[in-house]
């Protein structure tokens, strides 16, 4: 049975899905920085938001750590 609604739209989906379940941080560096960050994440063989995000977990393991 076909649906007379319109056809699944792919991005669309993925864009309500990311909607649903991340939040969105809008950071800002000094110009030149953002490439430096993304060679170190393919050094390190991630993504540059996976890379922002590990940092930023390690950061809040470290402070956590000293309390």
């Amino acid at each position: 049975i076909k649906m007379a609604n319109k056809p699944f739209n792919q991005i669309e989906y993925q864009n309500e899905y990311n909607r649903q379940n991340y939040d969105r941080i809008n950071l800002v560096v000094k110009k030149g920085k953002k490439d430096i960050i993304k060679e170190e994440a393919q050094k390190s063989g991630k993504k540059v938001n996976e890379y922002i995000n590990n940092a930023i977990d390690e950061y809040i393991k470290k402070q956590n750590d000293k309390i």
